[in-house]
C-alpha cells in the first residue's frame, strides 16, 4: 500500500466518524475510532478511543463504547455500557453493562439488564433478564434463567474431551462461588448452590445443593512436619 493510498483509506474514516458526529454519536477522539462503513450507531451514544466496530453491528441509544472494545457482527441495546471488551456475533440487550475485560464469543444472547463483569467468558449461551455473572466465570453451551446470580470462579464444565454439552439454571436461582456445572445438568427455579461445590446431577426448584467434603483441623501439624521457615535475624 502506498502512503497515498493509506491516506486515502484514512481520510474517508475520519469522514464517516464525521458523519456519526452529525447524527447525535459523541467521540472522545474522532480519529481513534475505527469504524467500518454499514455500522449503525444510535443518537447519544458515546465512543472512546481504540474501539473498533467491524462488519453487521448495530448499536442502540444512549450507549458508552469504552476504550479498547470491539464489536463484530453483534446488536447492542439502547443504555448498554462496554467496557474493554470484546463482543463477537452476539447480541446484547438494553440496560446491561459488560466489562472490563469480558469476552462474549459466537452466539451469546445476553438480555436486558444484566451484568457480565471483569474476566467473564460466554460462549453459545444465553442470560435472562436481569441475570448477573460479576467477575472470573465461564458460561459456554448453557442457557441462564432471569435474574440468575453466578458467584465469582462459576465454571460451566461443558467439555469432555469429545463432545460438548448443555446445562440449564432456571430462573432466580443462585449459584455459589467457585461452583462447577458438569453439563449436562439442569438447575431449578430458585434453587441454592452452595460456594465450592461441584454439581453432576439436577438440582429440583427451590432445593439446596451442596457438595463438599467435611474440613478437618489437625492441630500443630505444621510445627511436626516444620515446613515453616523461621525468621532470620
Amino acid at each position: 500500500m502506498t502512503y497515498e493510498e493509506y491516506e486515502k483509506i484514512e481520510r474517508e474514516r475520519i469522514e464517516r466518524n464525521i458523519a456519526y458526529i452529525e447524527n447525535g454519536v459523541k467521540f472522545v477522539d474522532l480519529k481513534m475510532a475505527y469504524i467500518d462503513e454499514g455500522v449503525k450507531i444510535g443518537r447519544g451514544t458515546v465512543i472512546y478511543p481504540c474501539v473498533v466496530l467491524e462488519g453487521d453491528v448495530t448499536i442502540g441509544e444512549d450507549c458508552v463504547i469504552g476504550q479498547n472494545s470491539k464489536i463484530v457482527d453483534s446488536k447492542i441495546g439502547d443504555r448498554t455500557n462496554i467496557q474493554s471488551s470484546v463482543i463477537l456475533e452476539s447480541t446484547v440487550g438494553r440496560d446491561t453493562k459488560v466489562g472490563p475485560f469480558a469476552y462474549l464469543r459466537p452466539n451469546s444472547k445476553i438480555g436486558d439488564e444484566c451484568k457480565v463483569g471483569d474476566f467473564v467468558e460466554v460462549k453459545n449461551s444465553s442470560m435472562g433478564d436481569g441475570a448477573k455473572a460479576s467477575h472470573l466465570t465461564y458460561i459456554g453451551d448453557s442457557d441462564v434463567g432471569c435474574n440468575v446470580n453466578l458467584g465469582c470462579g462459576v465454571v460451566f464444565v461443558n467439555y469432555d474431551g469429545s463432545k460438548k454439552y448443555r446445562s440449564v439454571v432456571e430462573d432466580g436461582a443462585f449459584v455459589g462461588c467457585n461452583s462447577n456445572l458438569v453439563s449436562p445438568v439442569h438447575v431449578g427455579k430458585g434453587a441454592y448452590i452452595a460456594a465450592g461445590s461441584t454439581i453432576t446431577e439436577d438440582v429440583p426448584d427451590g432445593a439446596l445443593y451442596v457438595a463438599r467434603s467435611r474440613g478437618t483441623v489437625r492441630e500443630g501439624w505444621v510445627e511436626k512436619k516444620g515446613i515453616l521457615k523461621k525468621d532470620k535475624k
